[in-house]
C-alpha cells in the first residue's frame, strides 16, 4: 500500500505542478538503510517457501527489519511528514510484535481478494501475515480496511498504513514543491513597470 500511496503523491505533485528537483537535493541519515530492508525482505519472501530454516524464523527476521526501519525514521524525523511514518510503521510493528511476529488479516476484509490468498491465511502459511481470531491482540491494528473499486487494486490495509501514507504524501509534496519553488528562483523574473 506505501507504493501506492507514493505513486498517487506523486501524480498529486505534479498536478500541483511541482516537478523533481527536490527529490535531487535530498539527503537522508542512513540512506542505505531503506534500499537493504527492501531487498532483504525481497529475499525473505523469495526464499522462505524454498528454505526450511528462513521460513522457521521469518517472523524474527521482519520484526527485525521493523525495528532498523524504525531507528532510520528517528533519525530522519526532521524530514517533513516522516513523524507520520514512523507512528503508522510502529503500529504495524506492534501489532504484529504481539501476534508473533505476523500482521493479523481479517478474513472478512480478505474476502475482497483472490480465493486463494483466504486460503493460505486460513492453512496459515502466509509468511508475514496470519489470519486475525480471537487469540490476536490488538486486532484493530491489524489488516482489517478492505480496499476495492474505485480503488484501481484491491488490498487489505492497517491504520497503520493508513498513517504512513499520510506522511508519505506530506513528505513527496514537501520535495515536489520545494522542487517548484527552487526551478521558479532559478528562472529570470520580468520587469514590472
Amino acid at each position: 500500500m506505501f507504493y501506492d500511496g507514493i505513486l498517487i503523491a506523486i501524480i498529486t505533485g505534479l498536478i500541483r505542478r511541482g516537478n523533481f528537483n527536490g527529490f535531487a537535493e535530498l539527503r537522508l541519515r542512513s540512506g542505505w538503510i531503506f534500499p537493504l530492508l527492501l531487498i532483504i525482505q525481497i529475499l525473505i519472501f523469495i526464499t522462505q517457501g524454498k528454505i526450511v530454516w528462513v521460513a522457521a524464523i521469518s517472523e524474527y527476521f521482519f520484526l527485525g527489519i521493523y525495528v532498523v526501519g524504525l531507528y532510520f525514521l528517528w533519525v530522519n524525523r526532521n524530514q517533513a511528514g516522516f513523524y507520520w511514518i514512523l507512528i503508522g510503521v510502529f503500529l504495524n510493528f506492534l501489532v504484529m510484535a504481539v501476534n508473533e511476529g505476523r500482521m493479523p488479516v481479517s478474513l472478512e476484509a480478505a474476502s475482497i481478494l483472490d480465493p486463494f490468498y483466504a486460503d493460505i491465511l486460513k492453512d496459515g502459511i502466509y509468511a508475514k501475515h496470519q489470519l486475525l481470531n480471537n487469540a490476536t491482540h490488538l486486532g484493530f491494528l491489524g489488516d482489517i480496511v478492505p480496499l476495492s473499486n474505485p480503488y484501481p487494486r484491491e488490498q487489505v490495509i492497517s491504520i497503520g498504513d493508513v498513517i504512513m501514507n499520510i506522511g508519505g504524501f506530506i513528505f513527496v509534496q514537501q520535495l515536489m514543491l520545494s522542487g517548484k519553488k527552487t526551478s521558479s528562483a532559478s528562472s529570470p523574473l520580468k520587469e514590472v513597470n
